[in-house]
């Protein structure tokens, strides 16, 4: 009776302890700091360009401490690192769907000739990305696993356990099928609201008689984006 309780209370402090690591690498994931411009696991990148020769118009636009607040999202400029760091904006009180998979994007300046490059890499806190390859490799490996010892043990000899096994194996395929929707609705979503906070990042970076010009293929590329 005792080994029960404290295998209860085992259960419990781990439960906590995973809460408290998902609650801290959230909120990490969306300081505004220096080490978290870079933190997260990196699932797409891209590339644009902006007519700026040098990186003095960046700085112009962004305030004492660094902080840009746009419409739609917050940027924090770091000159050292010539990183700028950009997430979307969430409100307390809001009828936005907030999902699992919260995005961001830091994005790299580089001088190259009479342009600035922006290289983004999108991001996505590294418990959501790490909760979510376990549970497609839990159902996965699961479902495979199944399967095999179905079949070793003769299962399919009788039409009941054909019928039985191929529920089971069906189950388990309807499962999967509903988290991989759920996840590509999910990146859907933040991907458009990142590009959102992009595209009022970029239309204020370039001034508006140069970035009108530049509107068309800026938003060809960040949406074209690339897994990395």
């Amino acid at each position: 009776m005792v080994s029960y309780h404290l295998m209860m209370l085992a259960g419990f402090f781990a439960l906590f302890l995973l809460l408290a690591l998902v609650l801290g690498d959230w909120l990490y994931f969306t300081s505004l700091t220096t080490p978290a411009s870079r933190y997260g696991c990196r699932i797409a990148r891209l590339v644009d360009h902006v007519p700026l020769s040098t990186l003095q118009p960046v700085s112009e636009r962004f305030d004492t401490n660094g902080v840009l607040q746009l419409p739609h999202g917050i940027a924090r400029f770091f000159p050292e690192e010539r990183r700028i760091l950009l997430r979307p904006q969430y409100r307390l009180f809001s009828w936005r769907i907030r999902t699992a998979w919260p995005m961001k994007a830091s994005i790299e300046l580089q001088q190259v000739g009479g342009t600035t490059r922006m290289l983004c890499s999108k991001r996505v806190p590294w418990s959501s990305a790490l909760i979510t390859f376990l549970w497609f490799a839990l159902v996965g490996l699961g479902t495979v696993g199944f399967v095999i010892a179905f079949l070793a043990q003769g299962g399919a000899g009788s039409l009941r356990g054909l019928l039985m096994g191929l529920g089971i194996t069906g189950v388990g395929l309807v499962v999967l099928a509903f988290g991989l929707v759920t996840v590509l609705l999910a990146y859907r979503l933040e991907d458009q609201r990142l590009a959102e906070a992009y595209h009022e990042l970029r239309a204020a970076l370039v001034p508006e008689e140069i970035g009108s010009t530049k509107d068309g293929a800026g938003t060809q590329e960040m949406n074209a984006s690339k897994n990395g």
